[in-house]
């Protein structure tokens, strides 16, 4: 009489070990796969610039602004007529929309409440990715964007509307141009906005070109 566990065939432990190698080899592919889809479009240089217009509607003048601190090529843009609160934020370039949510924490100051507590970071914001590893950045955005994730858009679309959510002093649309991994110096209508260093404060007036067709 035996006693204790049938011993199995060498060959079946083997056959199971040859079988795990396989499916971990085959995990491991498929991982460095999913790693290049995400890292090779990162190493390779930028696109050409597209052709950003401003993220307003057709004709407005506006100031683009920094002060000291601001960060170096980000602008805060304020309508120079009209009612700041609510005015459409459009889309610089057509491109995919990466982040349609909240950065930070939206704080209390609205069209009713202008001098209510502040938050944290953009607020409501919206990121769009225009291929050719170019992105825009808007913030402060008035309420909930009106964009998704994945939502394809195109030139001159209303995202969202101005405010003044996160950490923000008054309504305004604060903004950037990404290349890369590197914020650079915004151009709008293939000119340079003039917008660089923030060692300073100071402004300059710009009408948007950012019209249909």
């Amino acid at each position: 009489m035996t006693t204790g566990h049938p011993i199995r065939p060498r060959s079946h432990r083997r056959g199971g070990h040859r079988v795990l190698r396989v499916v971990l080899a085959l995990g491991a592919v498929a991982a460095l796969a999913a790693l290049a889809v995400v890292v090779v479009p990162m190493l390779l240089p930028p696109g050409p610039r597209p052709l950003f217009q401003l993220p307003v509607a057709c004709g407005e003048n506006w100031q683009l602004g920094t002060y000291p601190g601001h960060d170096d090529y980000d602008v805060d843009l304020f309508p120079l007529d009209g009612e700041a609160w609510g005015r459409p934020v459009l889309a610089s370039a057509a491109g995919t929309v990466t982040v349609a949510g909240i950065n930070g924490s939206l704080g209390g100051r609205t069209p009713e409440n202008p001098d209510g507590p502040r938050g944290r970071g953009g607020g409501y914001w919206v990121k769009i990715d225009h291929g050719g590893r170019w992105e825009t950045q808007y913030l402060h955005l008035l309420e909930p964007p009106l964009v998704r994730e994945g939502q394809r858009v195109a030139q001159g679309e209303q995202i969202g509307r101005l405010g003044s959510t996160g950490n923000s002093g008054a309504p305004h649309l604060h903004y950037e141009q990404r290349r890369g991994w590197e914020k650079v110096e915004t151009y709008f209508d293939g000119e340079p906005s003039g917008i660089t260093r923030d060692d300073r404060e100071y402004t300059v007036r710009r009408t948007s070109n950012n019209c249909p067709g």
